[in-house]
Order: structure tokens, then C-alpha cells, then sequence
């Protein structure tokens, strides 16, 4: 398992300044940031329709717009193991019948990547920038985080500590899929939330989850739910665990937040080969006892 740990935003842990990892559906926090940005300048209000749709943004980045999601494909499935190229997007969304709502918005919850293609839709037009541009300017560079990136191409997850999905085309993540150090993971979702990029009602609105039912067998979670772009619910101790897990084909990451008092820590974890809840129970066990050990 590789790892990094911050306490209080200082590293408990060596930098792995060599290991760039596919963050998977850690994009979402970081896109989720991004979105959240443009309300803090003015650019749209959390719960504004989106112009020709019946859901507003909050509702996309907590998967509450009544979309379904690409996943439920089985052709897709078959086209990811085959290394197939990925589909336009176009093409994805009139297989899926993407557009049309699969529940009144807001009356249900099913997480959907396409909320999340529609979200980076939504940055492009209001910042008037490609995603890349508008997540480098908006959400990485204030933190300092010069390398991390988009994958466009086979060759880019050639790069990264990847296993079986070297010769995956990361096309198929259609809201984009971020590549980067696991430091720098932890280091944004540390930061995300003692940096001052977002205001303290901002942030708190991102924390505020849809509860999803109860213990989820082989995860940490007791309580599972979903904010704006992140995981949070609660696990054994009494905490509240906030951040995102990913996985794509060979690999998974958990990037996540305890806090106890004033003192936080983050953790992100990669492993090749792994479930979902192996990697996050790594990453809990981690955060507990840095805590226990006061940083």
C-alpha cells in the first residue's frame, strides 16, 4: 500500500515525489471544489436551475439530479476490459439515454458520472476556459499543487502506478480523470478545507450529506452519505470521515479527513489489485492513530 499522511498540514510521511497514481473518482472533489468557486464568485448560486434543466448544481455535485450513470452499460463494461477506445461522448450519452431524468430531481439519489461530465460542462461555460484551465486556476495552483493533471491518452497512464490500467484509455472517465503524486492527493483535501479557498458556509454546505442507508459489509462506513464531491458519513469511534474513494480497472485510491477538536488529519492510500474497503480501512486505521498518537 502506498500512503502519505498529514497532520495539521504537516507531512507525517516522505513525499513519494516519483509515484503519480490515477486519482479515479477523487476528480470528483477536486471538480466539486472547482464548482463551488464559481459560487463563491457570484458566477451561479447552489441552487439556481442549470439554463434548459430541472436541477440545479447542488443537486449534480450531491447526485441528486435524477441522471443515471454510464456504469450501468454492460457494452461499456465489455468495451473497457477489450481496452476498447472510449466512446464519444455524444455516442456514450445516446446509448445511456443520457438526457432523460430518471426521477424528479431532488427526490431521489443515484451516483451518476454523468452529473459529473455535466458539472465540468458547466465550469468550461462559466469560466469561459477548457476544464483543465479552469481546475488548474481555480483549485490547484492555490494550493501550490504544479503537478497534477488531466490523462488524455494511453501513454498518460503509462506514467502513472497503475497496473492493468496502462493500457486503459482514460477517455472513458468522461468528467475527466486527474493523474498526480498521492502527497498532493492529501495535500488538496487538507488544504480544500483549512486553506481558505472556500468560506466556512461553503464548506460546510459541501460536508452537509445525503444519508444512504446504514453499514456498508467490508467498508468502514456505519452511517454512509454523500455532500458536494465528497464521501462523509460515520465510522467506529464516533468520527466523521469526509473525502473520496476511486477505482478503475487494476486500482483503487481513498483520499480522506478526520478531524478531533483542532487537530485534522488526511490520508490518501493507493494500491494496485485491492477492494475499495481494504483501502479504505488502510487509510481509517492510519487516521485513527495519528490522531491517538496526537500527530
Amino acid at each position: 500500500m502506498f500512503s502519505s499522511l498529514l497532520s495539521n498540514g504537516q507531512p507525517l510521511t516522505p513525499a513519494l515525489s516519483e509515484l503519480m497514481v490515477p486519482w479515479w473518482s477523487f476528480t470528483k472533489t477536486v471538480l466539486a471544489a472547482t464548482a463551488l468557486s464559481l459560487v463563491r464568485d457570484g458566477l451561479i448560486g447552489l441552487d439556481d436551475p442549470l439554463p434548459d434543466q430541472l436541477f440545479t448544481l447542488r443537486q449534480l455535485l450531491r447526485h441528486e439530479a435524477g441522471l443515471a450513470d454510464y456504469g450501468e452499460l454492460a457494452a461499456y463494461h465489455a468495451a473497457v476490459k477489450n481496452n476498447e477506445p472510449a466512446w464519444p461522448a455524444d455516442e456514450m450519452m445516446h446509448r445511456l439515454d443520457g438526457t432523460r431524468l430518471r426521477y424528479k430531481p431532488g427526490s431521489g439519489w443515484r451516483y451518476s458520472n454523468v452529473g459529473y461530465l455535466l458539472v465540468g460542462r458547466l465550469i468550461e461555460r462559466l469560466t469561459d476556459m477548457t476544464l483543465e484551465e479552469a481546475v488548474i486556476q481555480r483549485a490547484l495552483s492555490p494550493f501550490g499543487l504544479s503537478n497534477v493533471r488531466f490523462a488524455k491518452t494511453r501513454a498518460d497512464m503509462q506514467t502513472t502506478a497503475s497496473g492493468s490500467a496502462l493500457q486503459y484509455d482514460p477517455a472513458w472517465v468522461y468528467h475527466g480523470l486527474l493523474i498526480g503524486q498521492i502527497s498532493q492527493a492529501a495535500l488538496f483535501l487538507d488544504q480544500l478545507f483549512c486553506a481558505g479557498l472556500l468560506s466556512t458556509r461553503l464548506l460546510e454546505e459541501m460536508q452537509t450529506a445525503r444519508t444512504l442507508g446504514g453499514p456498508i459489509p467490508g467498508r468502514p462506513w456505519l452511517t454512509p452519505g454523500y455532500g458536494l464531491g465528497v464521501m462523509q458519513g460515520k465510522i467506529e469511534g464516533g468520527y466523521s470521515l469526509c473525502g473520496h474513494t476511486g477505482g478503475g480497472p487494476g486500482s483503487v485510491i481513498a483520499v480522506y479527513r478526520l478531524c478531533d477538536g483542532e487537530k485534522s488529519v488526511c490520508c490518501a492510500a493507493f494500491e494496485t489489485g485491492a477492494s475499495e474497503g481494504a483501502v479504505e480501512a488502510y487509510v481509517v486505521e492510519q487516521l485513527k492513530r495519528a490522531l491517538r498518537q496526537g500527530g
